[in-house]
C-alpha cells in the first residue's frame, strides 16, 4: 500500500493542537482543506483517529499508538533532508515555534527578537507557552524547534542545553515606611507578599528554596504575569521575590526599588532543550548559538 506522506505532519498538528480550527491555523491551512485531509488519513490508516467533543478534538487508542512512530519517521526524513541544506541567515524566510516560560519571555525574548532583525530579518517567531508539561509544547514531538526555561525530567528523545544559573532578589516600593536598603528575615515573614502565576517550575523551585532557608511567605496577592507585579508593588507595601534579571528591567521603573533577600536563596538553571531530531539541523543549530549568545549578553 501505498502511504501519502503529506499526511503525517497534519495527523501530528491534530494531535498536539487537539482541535481542527489551530491545527489549520497551524500548518497555513483552511479547515475545510484540513477536514478534507483528515478523512483521508482515516482511510489510509482505516480508523477515525480524532473524536469531536465539546472543546475539540480527542485522539483514538490507535492514534495514541500511531504517534511516536509517526513523529519518529518524521524526525527522521528531517534529518536526512535538512541536514543536507546550507542555511544563510542573513536571506532565510522562516517561521519558528519556540516555547519560552514566563521568565525567558519576559527578560530574553525581546532581545532574541532585536537581534533577529539585525542580522536574520526573515526569521519569524512563534511563540507557545512553556508551563510544566513538556509534551504539551510540541518540543517532544520535534514540531516546536525548542522550550526555553527550567528543564526536568526530560525523555530520552530530547538534547537538553545549561544556559545560565539565575538568583532571586526582591522588590518593593520606593519610599516604603517599613524597608530601608535592607531588609530582614523578620521584616521579609511579617510583609505581604505578591506571587506570579500559574505555577511553573520557577515557582516551585521559590517555594522549595524559601523551604530549605525556613523562610515563611504570606502570598496576598498572585497575579499572572512579570508585568504586573511592578504596578501591584508600586500601589501598595507589598514585596515581591523575583530572579534577578526581572528585578533588573524592573529597577528601571523609579517607583521601585531592588534589594537583596533577607537569605541566600541560592540560584536555578535556565536551559534550552530540543528534538534529537535537529541536532544536525543547519538552521536550528544557527539559531541555538544564537540564543545561547543573547542570553550570555542579556545575563
Amino acid at each position: 500500500m501505498r502511504y501519502d506522506l503529506n499526511l503525517l505532519p497534519i495527523f501530528i498538528a491534530l494531535m498536539e493542537e487537539r482541535s481542527v480550527t489551530r491545527a489549520a491555523e497551524r500548518l497555513g491551512m483552511t479547515q475545510p482543506a484540513l477536514s478534507n485531509a483528515l478523512a483521508r488519513l482515516r482511510l489510509m490508516l482505516k480508523d477515525q483517529l480524532f473524536i469531536r467533543e465539546r472543546y475539540g478534538i480527542q485522539p483514538t487508542p490507535i492514534a495514541l499508538e500511531l504517534a511516536p512512530g509517526i513523529a519518529d519517521a518524521l524526525a527522521s526524513l528531517d534529518d536526512a533532508v535538512l541536514g543536507q541544506q546550507d542555511f544563510d541567515p542573513a536571506s532565510a524566510q522562516r517561521l519558528f515555534t519556540i516555547a519560552p516560560n514566563g521568565y525567558v519571555e519576559f527578560v530574553i525574548v525581546p532581545a532574541l527578537v532585536a537581534r533577529l532583525a539585525e542580522v536574520a530579518p526573515g526569521i519569524r517567531l512563534r511563540l507557545t507557552p512553556y508551563g510544566n508539561d513538556l509534551a504539551e509544547t510540541g518540543v517532544v514531538s520535534g514540531t516546536t524547534a525548542m522550550v526555553l526555561g527550567r528543564i526536568t525530567d526530560p525523555p530520552d528523545n530530547l538534547v537538553v542545553q545549561h544556559l545560565m544559573d539565575e538568583s532571586l532578589q526582591c522588590v518593593v516600593r520606593t519610599g516604603h515606611p517599613l524597608i530601608g536598603d535592607s531588609i530582614s528575615r523578620d521584616q521579609f515573614e511579617a510583609m505581604k507578599h505578591v506571587n506570579v502565576v500559574p505555577p511553573g517550575r520557577l515557582r516551585a523551585g521559590l517555594f522549595q528554596a524559601l523551604a530549605q532557608r525556613s523562610l515563611k511567605r504570606e502570598v496576598a496577592l498572585s497575579v499572572t504575569n512579570f508585568f504586573a507585579v511592578a504596578e501591584m508593588v508600586a500601589a501598595t507595601d507589598y514585596i515581591a521575590t523575583l530572579p534577578r534579571l526581572i528585578c533588573r528591567r524592573l529597577a528601571i521603573d523609579p517607583r521601585v526599588k531592588v534589594l537583596p533577600p533577607p537569605a541566600d536563596l541560592g540560584t536555578f538553571p535556565v536551559e534550552m532543550a530540543w528534538h534529537v531530531r535537529y541536532r544536525h539541523d543547519p538552521a536550528h543549530r544557527w539559531l541555538r548559538r544564537l540564543v545561547a549568545d543573547t542570553i550570555a549578553a542579556v545575563s
